[in-house]
């Protein structure tokens, strides 16, 4: 770090208190490939509930970084999808990803969920990690 950069900025508390919430990031996540339905959101990622994931949307929608798109279908369909903050965002998230792939263990809990989800891939090669 140099001395240029200050030690404190409020630009970044503010960003981490929304992004700090439990599940925020991995919604965000989640939405960087593209728009999905709540339902494939809420199998996607294991352990999160229902009222959680709807608590969590409305609030990322409120920042600016998902948007509700509802289609006059029958039935209804709604889709979310990340905002054009939301995706400057997710190059954030991928790098974070990337970063996680090479650096952090799945906790028990994690790695006991993690059976459904599809294998760890680096995002700059593409390969798999174990």
């Amino acid at each position: 770090m140099t001395d240029e950069v200050a030690r404190y900025c409020p630009y970044f508390g503010a960003a981490m208190e929304t992004l700090s919430k439990r599940w925020a990031g991995q919604v965000l996540r989640a939405l960087v490939p593209g728009p999905m339905r709540f339902n494939a959101m809420a199998s996607a990622i294991p352990s999160l509930t229902e009222s959680t994931l709807s608590q969590r949307l409305k609030e990322l929608e409120s920042a600016g970084l998902v948007d509700r798109a509802v289609y006059c279908e029958h039935p209804v369909r709604v889709e979310y999808a990340l905002t054009d903050k939301g995706r400057a965002l997710g190059d954030v998230l991928m790098q974070l990803n990337g970063w996680a792939l090479e650096w952090v263990t799945p906790t028990n809990e994690t790695a006991d969920t993690a059976g459904d989800a599809p294998p760890r891939t680096s995002s700059s090669t593409g390969l798999v990690q174990p």
